[in-house]
């Protein structure tokens, strides 16, 4: 009796184990067939506009297409790029450009849904695919800096989780012309001292607007740089470094302001003794006579003054008949 029993549990077991074994191989054939089948999908997309030749199809956004399902975008999100551009009437050679950026930004291990945002946002506002591109790419590059940024403080020692949502944070700070100097001291120094990912993020997000605020106050890139730099160099507490870029900020818009009100119309004395050129009428040209302006007094055109004349200097009249 015993061993009836023993030998249903082995049978039972081998049941189990034949059956987890078959599901194993049925899953992996199905996701194999999955991405052919959403391929087939997307391919039905493309067919639904008069837009791409076969070629264009077949041996340029189908294989890239694949390569992007096979690294990890979803179909969701790979569907939702081929739709947007078909409606927009995308082109397939600008197509196979925004994959590309998209593609080679995930391989490098980066966070792509940035990317997707400005693509959709942009192909929704009918913008110009050159500058669609131009922002994606530049979309990337920042992404790839912020995560040089990270590696480096990690290189140096420095424990730091949440990467992906920080590499998003330093990303946007970049795109607001923050320094990348700056952003590396910040990472550096907030990690060092604790802080959270929640208050890197906000510290980020400050030097972000103070960034903008210098900008649109005339600020080039180079005295951005410049005062970040200068203020970091003099304190080593993060909250009083904001305070000193926005206090040198102050600074430079007043200086700025009081420089642009110099520069108007100067008095009629200078240093140099000469009429600023706003001030020097046209000049006369040679036989002209000088036009008198309003109010002033004509100008001599004799030293000599003229004689009197007295009754007695005057003709007389005829003698009467």
């Amino acid at each position: 009796m015993i061993l009836l029993k023993n030998k249903n549990k082995l049978i039972l077991t081998l049941i189990t184990l034949l059956t987890i074994f078959s599901f194993a191989i049925s899953v992996f054939s199905a996701e194999t067939a999955t991405i052919d089948e959403l391929l087939e999908q997307l391919r039905s997309i493309l067919d639904s506009s008069s837009n791409y030749s076969d070629f264009q199809k077949n041996q340029m956004l189908l294989p890239a297409l694949k390569e992007l399902l096979e690294s990890g975008i979803s179909f969701e999100v790979t569907r939702g790029i081929i739709e947007n551009s078909v409606e927009k009437s995308v082109d397939a050679y600008n197509m196979k450009k925004f994959i590309g950026v998209i593609l080679d930004t995930q391989q490098d291990g980066l966070p792509t849904d940035t990317l997707f945002n400005k693509l959709n946002e942009g192909l929704a506002k009918n913008v110009n695919n050159s500058e669609i591109f131009s922002v994606i790419s530049t979309k990337a590059e920042n992404l790839r800096k912020a995560a040089e940024i990270l590696n480096e403080a990690q290189q140096e020692g420095l424990e730091i989780n949440g990467g992906e949502e920080i590499v998003k944070i330093l990303a946007d700070s970049l795109e607001n012309d923050v320094p990348d100097e700056s952003l590396s001291w910040l990472v550096k120094t907030g990690t060092a001292e604790g802080k959270s990912i929640m208050e890197i993020s906000e510290i980020s997000e400050e030097l972000s607007y103070l960034s903008l605020l210098a900008t649109d106050s005339g600020l080039s890139s180079e005295e951005i740089s410049l005062l970040f730099k200068k203020a970091i160099e003099n304190s080593t507490n993060i909250d009083e470094i904001c305070e000193n870029i926005q206090n040198d900020l102050e600074t430079e818009i007043s200086t700025a302001k009081i420089e642009g009100e110099g520069e108007g119309k100067p008095s009629v004395t200078s240093d140099s003794g000469t009429l600023p050129t706003s001030s020097v009428e046209s000049p006369v040209e040679i036989g002209e006579t000088p036009t008198q302006e309003a109010g002033e007094a004509p100008a001599e055109t004799s030293t000599a003054p003229e004689p009197e004349t007295t009754p007695e200097d005057e003709t007389p009249p005829p003698p009467e008949n």
